[in-house]
């Protein structure tokens, strides 16, 4: 979508990756959404002083490079820990004690597939809850036409990364052109559950997959706002802590 005649960039959200192809990504910011858990697994991994973050599509490709790197192999399928690697998609699995100074190379099931398919944008950043300010302060600064990427769950709609999307839409849209109903609608079903984020989840899909594992420590954490309030920008495949706006 082009800049309307206001002169304002355009923010649309895309919310599954299979709808992606439809939206105009090399004039475009991209913010990739993985709530639950890789974007919010990122953006603490790097405030609590990790050296980068390397997203790849599978657990092969994830070993091997963290064997050449000698870094942490890390991600999850399906909610759980991959067969092969160190560590899970936990964000409580990347202390600062842990993690400051160190390579983390993660893979998991949604969030980097959809990282790699807007690599032709003008600049892809990751987003969540926990750097909400973040993303919103950049965007804002960036003055770029931009797309909320929703990871969803394997290309099926989710709440949570609607949730995020409509949060970032509520903060920034007189910034903004927004002529986009995916827009409209994940800001309307963000207002209609920014007063109890966690009581609103427990009817989704995911929150119910997580809890079955324990996680809804997980959970309430990734839908807490700007605990880990960084922007992760990605520089040569690799998402790395930016400078603030």
């Amino acid at each position: 979508m082009t800049e309307s005649t206001e002169g304002r960039p355009s923010l649309e959200v895309c919310l599954s990756p299979a709808l992606l192809h439809l939206y105009d990504v090399k004039n475009s910011i991209v913010v990739i959404i993985d709530v639950l858990r890789a974007t919010s697994t990122i953006c603490t991994a790097l405030y609590n002083g990790a050296a980068k973050v390397i997203p790849v599509a599978s657990v092969a490709e994830c070993v091997n490079i963290g064997k050449q790197l000698g870094a942490i192999t890390a991600g999850e399928r399906d909610g759980k820990i991959a067969e092969g690697l160190e560590y899970g998609n936990s964000p409580f699995e990347y202390p600062r004690d842990f993690v400051e100074g160190k390579v983390l190379v993660l893979t998991t099931t949604n969030g980097t597939k959809l990282l790699h398919m807007a690599k032709d944008a003008i600049q892809i950043v990751t987003g969540s809850f926990p750097n909400l300010s973040a993303v919103c302060d950049y965007l804002v600064a960036q003055g770029k036409n931009v797309i909320l990427g929703c990871a969803a769950w394997k290309d099926r709609v989710n709440m949570e990364d609607t949730l995020f999307a409509g949060a970032v839409v509520s903060r920034i849209r007189d910034h903004f052109n927004v002529n986009c109903d995916s827009a409209l609608a994940a800001q309307t079903l963000y207002n209609l559950a920014k007063d109890d984020l966690f009581g609103f989840m427990q009817q989704a899909s995911h929150y119910q997959r997580l809890a079955r594992y324990g996680l809804e420590k997980d959970i309430r954490y990734c839908l807490t706002p700007d605990g880990a309030n960084v922007l992760p920008l990605l520089r040569d495949g690799e998402l790395v802590n930016a400078p603030m706006c």
